[in-house]
């Protein structure tokens, strides 16, 4: 089992109050599986993207990552988790517009500690992989929404993660430019990447294999998708 959350629960401090997000969610995701979690504002997807990117933790309850309870981890292991386990892609895309596209790329690499050849052809290779092999030295500024996007994907792929979670990732794009990048994700599931779309659009969740919809912090439903889109 790659992620196994059982009753987890999350709640935030208000002055003296306690607010409830997340209420006793059980889920189970498996290596390779192509899920989308949706729902609407309020519905605690973005905290728990936020515990299973381990951005966050959770109040109560346990979620399991490769075995390991992450809520006994320490801010250093946690750190070293989100490098070498999950590759984040953001709606935003995240990108620092002083660098070009292959130092973007590389960023996860300098925190981790790679030398810098070893660096440069991991990186090059993963610029490959999502087509911007031309657009190595460009920096955000000169590149499309699709291209950043692309060169936000590599930047996921970088460290070879076991687990991509993808937040609102066509959210900042064009439809036409959308179908492109969910293609993109499709062949790394076929690749045999694990994927996780944060979505609060059904069209975009219909590229799933498997649909969550949560609401008022609860799983409402989850289900396999048996009628998702094609892509040719």
């Amino acid at each position: 089992m790659l992620i196994e959350i059982k009753n987890l629960k999350k709640s935030y401090s208000l002055g003296e109050s306690e607010i409830p997000v997340i209420h006793g969610i059980n889920l189970y995701i498996e290596k390779n599986e192509y899920v989308a979690i949706m729902g609407p504002s309020g519905s605690g997807k973005s905290t728990l993207m936020n515990i299973l990117g381990c951005l966050d933790t959770a109040s109560s309850g346990h979620y399991y990552l490769n075995n390991i309870d992450v809520n006994t981890l320490d801010d250093d292991a946690l750190s070293l988790t989100r490098n070498r386990e999950i590759g984040f892609i953001f709606q935003n895309f995240n990108l620092l517009p002083r660098l070009n596209a292959i130092q973007n790329v590389e960023l996860p690499l300098v925190y981790a500690g790679i030398p810098g050849i070893e660096r440069r052809e991991k990186a090059l290779k993963a610029l490959e992989r999502v087509g911007l092999s031309d657009r190595l030295h460009h920096k955000p500024s000169e590149l499309s929404g699709g291209q950043r996007q692309r060169v936000a994907i590599a930047r996921a792929l970088v460290t070879n993660p076991g687990i991509l979670l993808a937040d609102e990732p066509t959210g900042a794009l064009d439809s036409k430019t959308g179908v492109e990048i969910m293609r993109l994700f499709d062949e790394l599931h076929k690749e045999g990447n694990t994927i996780i779309l944060i979505t609060h659009e059904q069209e975009i969740a219909d590229y799933a294999h498997r649909n969550i919809y949560l609401k008022d912090g609860m799983i409402h439903s989850d289900k396999p998708n048996l009628k998702r889109k094609q892509l040719s």
